[in-house]
């Protein structure tokens, strides 16, 4: 899930109001990159606990957090 992404179904969900108040696009914004880090993290685990070839596992852990 991307920062838009996040930025966007908060929009959706009621909570864009608080984009409003001074300083809280700042706060969104930290928090859709906490989000998104949680959500690769998860990602890569499984990725480790299913592959058999750690080589394997860590081109797929790399291109999930973009370093491929």
């Amino acid at each position: 899930m991307t920062q838009d992404e996040i930025i966007e179904m908060t929009k959706r969900s009621g909570l864009g109001m608080l984009l409003e108040i001074g300083g809280m696009d700042k706060c969104l914004e930290h928090f859709s990159k906490l989000i998104s880090a949680k959500e690769q993290d998860r990602c890569c685990s499984i990725v480790f606990s299913q592959c058999e070839s750690d080589n394997v596992a860590q081109r797929t852990v790399d291109a999930i957090r973009g370093k491929a």
